[in-house]
């Protein structure tokens, strides 16, 4: 089906530098197959950055409907050729100058060449045994060519979508923390100056553009951040000098620490020069303290298992992000295959990465985004990237995703313990990693 290195179009159609650089690239593609329903997916999330429109997409679509099979390869023959009105046809019935025209964009842009015969007609030439030996149309091959960039592309943008999401459920619930502390302070210290603190307010709340970008949105956060630890603070400045009026029949239960030898809820650091990964209680600010003093039972008591039930009653918290990034990166290096330009920088970096990942695991994305919802997106990252380190010894990447985030759900499972787990592999290479457990 070769007729040379270079095809030049029909009639008065001229050759451009954008052809040319397309057909040598599609020339000197990798011999791979790529599937064509998958491949249209990635190009329809990235279109805005190859430059087609959805109606350009629609004939694109058409187009791939005429190649038989699932699989584009390169020895299959990439070239298609239907007449006008049945690619109109397989395109909702788009006029026939539309449909030109976004044929000639598709040729822009570098997703098709075209394959043109003497006359122009769209045609192909059969050998004995009925095989397609020549054939005059639109060839597809750019697309396999540029698959790796479009699935790129792809994963990077579903990344920022998702950060801004994040970012704007972030800003959502510090408005709604920040309204209720000045509710609070103008209730139990009205004679506190907290005018300033309420003018802040109505300005940081003003309408946000119709698209913000993710800068506006993190500064508009970073800003109403500080002004909820001010009023926090301010709180517990109120709250350590006594002055509202406040005691322990008000309190209705004082509890007790009566066992100040207790274990401590943080974990051990990942070795020398690691950053410290979960807070001491120490350094928790008093509610969170208070919370984790928790009363143990008395002996001939009830059984510890009347304490569980009674965590199974408190409402879900989602975890922060604890574990510092490098020390994810040590004990889970593959990962950093995956990202932009095969290196990871930032946690933006690691959730584009895990999306490709993710893919390649046939990892659904509904079992993603549960644990999105329920880790966070940073820490639903850094459990893909610890499946991918174990990827050889788990037998359903995707169930085990969704067990692990049934059991963070019921707040049974922590990141900490699995990243020592792959840290201590890292460390004894030599050993059995048979005995790894990745979860606790």
């Amino acid at each position: 089906m070769e007729r040379g290195s270079v095809t030049t179009p029909f009639g008065r159609r001229p050759m451009t530098l954008g052809m040319l650089s397309s057909q040598i690239a599609s020339r000197t593609q990798a011999e791979r197959s790529v599937d064509k329903w998958k491949l249209f997916r990635w190009l329809c999330e990235a279109k805005t950055v190859v430059g087609v429109s959805d109606r350009s997409l629609a004939v694109l679509n058409a187009l791939l409907s005429f190649y038989p099979g699932s699989e584009l390869a390169k020895g299959n023959g990439l070239v298609v050729f239907p007449s006008n009105a049945q690619l109109s046809l397989r395109a909702h019935g788009m006029a026939g100058t539309t449909l030109r025209r976004h044929l000639a964009a598709l040729v822009d842009a570098g997703l098709i060449l075209r394959r043109d015969s003497p006359n122009g007609k769209r045609y192909a030439r059969r050998s004995h045994s009925g095989s397609v030996r020549e054939a005059f149309g639109f060839d597809l091959s750019p697309l396999i060519a540029r698959a790796a960039e479009f699935e790129t592309t792809s994963a990077q943008l579903a990344a920022e979508r998702q950060h801004l999401r994040v970012m704007r459920e972030r800003l959502s619930l510090c408005r709604r923390d920040v309204a209720k502390l000045l509710d609070l302070v103008r209730e139990s210290a009205p004679q506190v100056d907290w005018q300033d603190y309420a003018l802040l307010y109505e300005h940081l709340t003003g309408p946000l553009p119709r698209k913000p970008s993710p800068a506006d949105i993190e500064a508009l956060l970073g800003s109403m951040e500080r002004l909820r630890c001010d009023l926090t603070n301010r709180l517990e400045k109120l709250l350590n000098s006594g002055k509202t009026d406040t005691n322990d029949r008000q309190n209705g239960c004082h509890i007790q620490n009566t066992h100040p030898d207790s274990l401590s809820e943080s974990e051990r650091g990942l070795g020398k020069g690691s950053e410290q990964i979960l807070r001491n209680d120490a350094e928790a600010s008093p509610a969170t303290a208070l919370t984790k003093r928790l009363p143990r039972p008395a002996p001939g008591g009830a059984p510890w298992s009347s304490a569980s039930a009674d965590r199974s009653t408190t409402p879900f918290q989602r975890p922060h992000r604890k574990i510092p990034l490098p020390a994810i990166l040590q004990a889970c290096p593959q990962i950093a295959d995956y990202g932009p330009s095969g290196q990871i920088s930032s946690w933006k970096d690691l959730m584009t990465a895990a999306i490709v990942v993710r893919s390649m695991l046939n990892v659904s994305a509904d079992a993603y985004d549960a644990a999105c919802s329920v880790l966070g997106c940073e820490n639903a990252a850094t459990v893909v990237a610890c499946i991918l380190e174990r990827a050889e010894h788990i037998t359903s990447p995707g169930g085990y995703l969704r067990e692990l985030t049934k059991r963070a759900q019921r707040q049974e499972f922590t990141l900490g313990p699995m990243i020592v787990a792959l840290s201590r592999a890292k460390q004894s290479a030599g050993k059995e990693p048979g005995g790894i457990v990745l979860a606790y």
